[in-house]
């Protein structure tokens, strides 16, 4: 998520005592994450969170609060980041535009997350709301695996025989 706006200028070279700026610190704890280090991901991104505080940049929030949702061990207070993420991304400040091709992902995340809670009906309502952004998506590998991961999820609640939600 992090990686697809670009930073120019001093307003993106927010940076620690060490001088590296937010989006790198972002991108070194994702790496953490996914390299399997999920305390110490969560731990930084959590402290990132701080720093940035309820009036920085709605982008960095964002991503933060998207990547925090991933480093939970419990469900719940993941799809509480999830929230956190969609609220900061529809902060009226930041760039408007790199945060519209962020909604598909924040919504299907939301989905996932009420589908791994067995709460069908709001993820399907969430998926809607996926699938109602994705033409904001970048034609490129991120956008056609966000409308796939969209799909896959569809279908996996396809199979629980409820019936679609209609609208958003």
């Amino acid at each position: 998520m992090a990686e697809h706006r670009q930073e120019t200028g001093a307003a993106g070279e927010e940076g620690s005592a060490a001088g590296e700026p937010l989006p790198t610190r972002i991108g070194q704890a994702v790496i953490l994450h996914r390299g399997g280090d999920r305390e110490e991901a969560r731990n930084r991104l959590a402290g990132l969170w701080e720093e940035t505080g309820e009036d920085g940049d709605p982008f960095h929030r964002c991503a933060i609060a998207h990547y925090l949702a991933g480093t939970q061990d419990d469900p719940v207070a993941g799809l509480e980041w999830d929230r956190r993420a969609l609220a900061a991304a529809k902060a009226p400040a930041g760039d408007r535009a790199a945060v519209r091709a962020l909604l598909p992902s924040l919504h299907l995340s939301l989905a996932a997350g009420h589908a791994g809670l067995g709460d069908h009906a709001a993820a399907r309502r969430e998926l809607a709301r996926a699938r109602g952004a994705a033409g904001e998506l970048p034609d490129d590998a991120y956008g056609t695996g966000v409308r796939a991961a969209i799909e896959r999820l569809s279908r996996r609640l396809a199979a629980t025989g409820e019936p679609p939600c209609q609208s958003p």
